[in-house]
């Protein structure tokens, strides 16, 4: 197994700059930390490019682990590689994945609009999984996919549930295209209670920004707009808790 120790190995470095979009996108690849992360990815067949594991870490902890690109490194770098603040010491890097719009649609659909916080998205990331939609697409502005934030956030479900990102224009109009409908979540005097929704199999729900709510131009594409009554004192409630209340109810 080939080992490195140095934190001025040029492979560490690039390994390091995976935590910034820009190499992500450049590479075509993001990293990944911690074992259940990577076991995730091994049990749905990712494209492990290497996989680098720490001294520190016992042998019989990853028995099953494909020899085959992984590298021994010191503690020192797998501290400078981590995200985190208790850092289990083995990493994996993955070749991004390309996913094209889908032809036909048979379930709905979360849309993100703006979302930036990582844990929220992660959150309606395996929400929209358990609640049986067929992906989330995050739009314009809404925190990367691969942010290591998001990442833990989603608990490695992006392995094995649709995840897209791109314009949400050219998903409404897919949407459209086939008479389905999208609702939006904005808070107006044209917004219907969600209660009154008698959703059809297939449609698009979109969730926008944590503070500014959705893009006034996408919501003037929404066929109807949606809001959660609320009884108590609280003014709103938070956007990953509003979207899981929506795809069951909807659902």
């Amino acid at each position: 197994m080939e080992k490195i120790v140095s934190k001025k190995n040029e492979r560490v470095k690039k390994w390091k700059k995976l935590h910034t979009k820009k190499e992500r996108d450049t590479s075509a690849s993001y990293l990944i930390e911690g074992f259940h992360l990577v076991s995730e990815a091994l049990q749905y067949g990712a494209p492990v490019q290497e996989m680098m594991i720490s001294q520190e870490v016992k042998e019989e902890l990853y028995p099953d682990y494909p020899q085959e690109n992984m590298v021994l490194i010191s503690k020192e770098i797998a501290a400078y590689l981590s995200d985190t603040e208790s850092p289990q010491g083995i990493f994996a890097v993955i070749k991004k994945e390309d996913q094209l719009i889908p032809e036909d649609f048979t379930r709905p659909y979360l849309f993100l609009d703006n979302v930036q916080d990582p844990g929220n998205v992660g959150t309606m990331i395996r929400t929209a999984d358990a609640a049986g939609y067929g992906g989330v697409v995050l739009g314009k502005g809404t925190v990367d996919l691969y942010n290591s934030k998001v990442l833990r956030s989603t608990q490695g479900g992006h392995f094995h549930f649709p995840v897209y990102q791109g314009e949400l224009t050219e998903w409404f109009e897919k949407f459209k295209a086939a008479d389905f409908p999208i609702y939006g979540t904005e808070l107006n005097v044209n917004a219907v209670s969600y209660r009154e929704i008698a959703a059809p199999g297939v449609y698009g729900l979109v969730m926008g920004n944590e503070g500014k709510g959705m893009n006034p131009e996408l919501l003037k594409q929404t066929t109807k707009n949606l809001y959660i009554p609320i009884e108590g004192q609280a003014e709103s409630l938070n956007v990953a808790v509003a979207a899981g209340i929506l795809m069951f109810s909807l659902r």
